[in-house]
């Protein structure tokens, strides 16, 4: 689908990476994820014909971009900014529409399979019920997911996001990643985005593609994980990231008070959390027992019915972190 070879990307005499040889398959969701000046966005630019290589060539379906105009780019990739969508008098139809243009004669009329494109493109992002509304009138979410249907009216095997998720909340963040899992799986394009929602990345990428300061490291997140690269890339003495479940786990201070705990999760789970994050150890043993329930939480003849009324039960009888120690 996609190849570099020997890329060099950068501004002016300054190399931020080179010597890239990168390729991508039909259905690749790729996350392109690194440190702040590694060159992700730089590398997406670069690919998408914003800025020139400094050297190397990049090819799409065998096509070498450096001899392409930009209406035949136009038909092999298509490209989600970072920048927030604001125009008040335009439709969510619109919008999708213009993803025609590449498609349609000069004077850009929109022929029966066109709309049926645009029609398929908005409820493949499950915008069916907005698609004639105002994106003043439709949330940020739904404008993201407008921009990205946008992206597959054009009908490229290839599209490329710049942090497609830098401006939503938790959940619209998480629809976005699983909208674009699905999508490369229904489609079967290609997708590249680069992003800071490691957890995602790591849970949803078929590849990964890791960027350092001058330093790219490619594979599947697991093999990632295992090689201690993904750590070495991000972790730091504040916190890292859990080789079991990939998820990102704090480093918390620590006092002198120790705790058993036993019970069924997810009440035990909650607990120890609760626990660590107030800088008390558990340890098995502790004479200070903490049994978790269907009902609550048990130290020895006191029952407790919320985490809070156990810790506040710990700080009174036991103490908490010294002031020294925060």
């Amino acid at each position: 689908m996609l190849t570099t070879t020997n890329l060099a990307i950068g501004y002016g005499t300054h190399i931020v990476q080179e010597g890239l040889n990168l390729e991508t398959h039909s259905r690749d969701l790729i996350c392109l994820v690194g440190t702040n000046g590694a060159g992700k966005s730089t590398l997406l630019r670069t690919i998408s014909g914003l800025q020139k290589p400094l050297s190397g060539a990049i090819h799409i379906e065998g096509k070498d971009l450096r001899k392409l105009n930009n209406h035949d780019r136009s038909l092999l990739y298509a490209m989600v900014l970072t920048d927030a969508i604001y125009v008040e008098n335009l439709t969510v139809f619109e919008l999708v529409a213009l993803g025609r243009i590449p498609h349609t004669d000069w004077t850009g009329a929109l022929t029966s399979r066109d709309k049926a494109l645009v029609n398929e493109a908005i409820a493949q992002v499950n915008l069916t019920h907005k698609t004639h509304d105002y994106l003043n009138a439709i949330s940020d979410g739904e404008k993201q997911r407008a921009v990205i249907a946008k992206a597959l009216a054009q009908d490229t095997p290839l599209v490329l996001l710049d942090e497609p998720t830098a401006h939503l909340d938790l959940p619209n963040r998480i629809e976005i990643m699983l909208l674009l899992r699905r999508l490369s799986v229904n489609t079967g394009k290609t997708f590249i985005l680069s992003t800071h929602e490691l957890d995602l990345a790591l849970q949803m990428a078929d590849k990964i593609w890791l960027m350092t300061k001058g330093h790219i490291e490619i594979g599947i997140p697991e093999d990632l994980m295992l090689s201690g690269k993904f750590q070495t890339a991000f972790g730091n003495n504040s916190y890292h990231f859990d080789e079991e479940d990939g998820h990102c786990k704090i480093h918390h201070l620590t006092g002198l008070l120790e705790v058993s705990i036993s019970g069924p999760t997810p009440a035990l789970s909650w607990l120890k959390r609760a626990l660590i994050r107030c800088g008390i150890q558990v340890n098995a043993c502790s004479a200070i027992e903490i049994e978790a329930h269907d009902h609550g939480f048990t130290i020895g003849e006191s029952t407790f019915t919320t985490i809070q009324e156990t810790l506040n039960y710990l700080y009174k009888n036991y103490g908490r972190l010294k002031e020294e120690q925060l």
